[in-house]
């Protein structure tokens, strides 16, 4: 694993990454109650040895302009080594439940946005991850599955343009409909259930290479 003692690793998006985290920035107690957390706590438990630095910045219900609004004080002014960014759930959601607002993110909108950010931000940094957004919903020509696949092409697009890992939530959360419903996880279809932000946690874990044998002595070998 790339992230290293005294590295800071800051997770900026929206409710999914939220979760209840502390203000102004959420650390240590105050990292909310999802994968943000999970992930902090297998760091600590995996890599003792590596004190690395959590912050999470995430607030509900933004989308990828609210991002660029706070872009400065919750990922700059941090300098992190680090950064993950999971956004574009509420950009195509609000298409749906509130179509008849003007201000909807179109996906050029989105893709136009999110370059430009990661454009100023990516020579900081060590290491950036770029996590898709995502539908509980294995029915893929459902509309707002349909739409939520095309941003996070749009995602996977930028994270090899900016040399990113690419997390795939999506197709982690696939997997799991494979053998349970969506009702197991939520009822929106969005705001996963302890299990699921275990799959988010999982996912990006995965994606920064994560040695799951720190925590698990028998896969040594």
């Amino acid at each position: 694993m790339n992230i290293g003692s005294d590295d800071t690793l800051v997770f900026i998006g929206d409710s999914i990454t939220d979760c209840g985290r502390g203000r102004p920035v959420g650390q240590y107690a105050g990292l909310g109650e999802g994968y943000v957390a999970i992930v902090d706590s297998l760091l600590a438990a995996g890599y003792p040895e590596r004190r690395i630095r959590v912050l999470n910045t995430g607030t509900s219900g933004h989308r990828i302009p609210d991002l660029e609004a706070r872009w400065k004080s919750d990922v700059l002014d941090l300098r992190p080594d680090w950064l993950s960014v999971m956004i574009g759930i509420n950009d195509v959601w609000r298409q749906f439940d509130r179509a008849l607002e003007p201000d909807q993110v179109t996906i050029e909108r989105y893709e136009t946005v999110y370059r430009e950010l990661l454009a100023q931000t990516r020579p900081r940094l060590k290491g950036l991850v770029l996590a898709s957004p995502y539908f509980i919903e294995p029915n893929r020509a459902d509309p707002m599955r349909e739409r939520m696949d095309a941003y996070g092409k749009v995602v996977e697009r930028l994270a090899a343009e900016f040399d990113a890992v690419f997390v795939d939530v999506q197709a982690a959360f696939d997997r799991y409909l494979q053998h349970r419903p969506p009702q197991s996880l939520c009822g929106d279809r969005v705001h996963p259930s302890r299990i699921g932000h275990m799959i988010i946690a999982m996912a990006v874990l995965a994606g920064i290479g994560f040695d799951w044998r720190r925590v698990d002595p028998s896969r040594e070998g």
